[in-house]
C-alpha cells in the first residue's frame, strides 16, 4: 500500500497536555502538506487552528477526553462549544463506569446527547477497547450504531494500551456497514497502518505516519 494512500486515512494527532499553539500550527502545516484526513487536537486549540488553516483542513477535536466520566451535560456543552469554534469532527470518550455497571441505556443517551450537539458533523465514539471485554466491545458496536455515530474508535492513546488487530477485527465484524472503524493508539509503522486498514479501519489516529513520510524525504 502506498504511503500516500495511508496518509489520507490519518487523523494527524497531537493531544499532549502541554502542546503549544506553534506546535498546532506546525501540525496543521504537515497535515495539509501530506493530505491527511484531519488534524486531531485539544478543544482549546480548535479556534486557533480554524483561523490558521481556514477551510483548507478538517479540524477534529476530543470530548470527555481522556477518561470519559464527565456528565452527559458537560460533554454536550463541550461539543457545542467545539463546533462553534470550528470543529468539523468530534471524537468523544464513552462513560466506561456506566459500561462496567451495565447501564446500557445511560451509555446510549450519553452518546446521543453528543450526537445532537454536533448534528451535521462527523462523530467518532472512543470505547477504549483495552478496558473492555470482547462481550462489552460487541455491545458497544450495537450501541454506537443505535446512537447515530459515524465511527467507532478503539482508543484514546492515554490508557494502558492502544489499538490491537484483534480489537479492530472484532469491531468491524460487529458494526454495521454504515459505521466506520477508527484505529488509534500505538500505530508506529507503515506495517501497523496497513494491517489496520486491511482489517477494516478507514481512519487511523496517529502522528507517526507523517513523521515517517517526513523522514523518507530526508533519506
Amino acid at each position: 500500500m502506498d504511503i500516500k494512500d495511508i496518509l489520507k486515512t490519518c487523523d494527524h494527532t497531537l493531544l499532549r497536555v502541554d502542546c503549544t499553539a506553534q506546535e498546532i500550527r506546525e501540525l496543521c502545516d504537515q497535515a495539509m502538506k501530506y493530505d491527511c484526513a484531519s488534524v486531531c487536537i485539544p478543544p482549546c486549540h480548535v479556534a486557533g487552528a480554524r483561523r490558521y488553516a481556514g477551510d483548507k483542513l478538517t479540524v477534529c477535536t476530543v470530548i470527555g477526553f481522556p477518561n470519559g466520566y464527565m456528565t452527559t451535560a458537560a460533554k454536550a456543552f463541550e461539543t457545542a462549544d467545539a463546533v462553534k469554534n470550528g470543529a468539523d469532527e468530534i471524537d468523544m470518550v464513552i462513560n466506561l463506569s456506566m459500561v462496567k455497571d451495565g447501564c446500557w441505556r445511560e451509555v446510549t443517551e450519553d452518546i446521543k446527547a453528543v450526537r445532537k450537539a454536533c448534528e451535521g458533523k462527523i462523530l467518532k465514539v472512543i470505547i477504549e477497547t483495552c478496558l473492555l471485554t470482547d462481550e462489552e466491545i460487541i455491545r458497544m458496536c450495537a450501541i454506537v450504531a443505535e446512537s447515530g455515530a459515524d465511527f467507532i474508535k478503539t482508543s484514546t492513546g492515554f490508557s494502558k494500551a492502544g489499538a490491537t488487530r484483534e480489537g479492530v477485527a472484532l469491531m468491524r465484524r460487529y458494526s454495521p456497514p454504515d459505521v466506520q472503524v477508527k484505529a488509534a493508539g500505538g500505530i508506529s509503522s507503515l506495517a501497523d497502518a496497513e494491517d489496520f486498514i486491511n482489517l477494516g479501519a478507514t481512519r487511523l489516529g496517529t502522528s507517526r505516519i507523517v513523521k515517517l513520510a517526513m523522514a523518507a524525504e530526508t533519506d
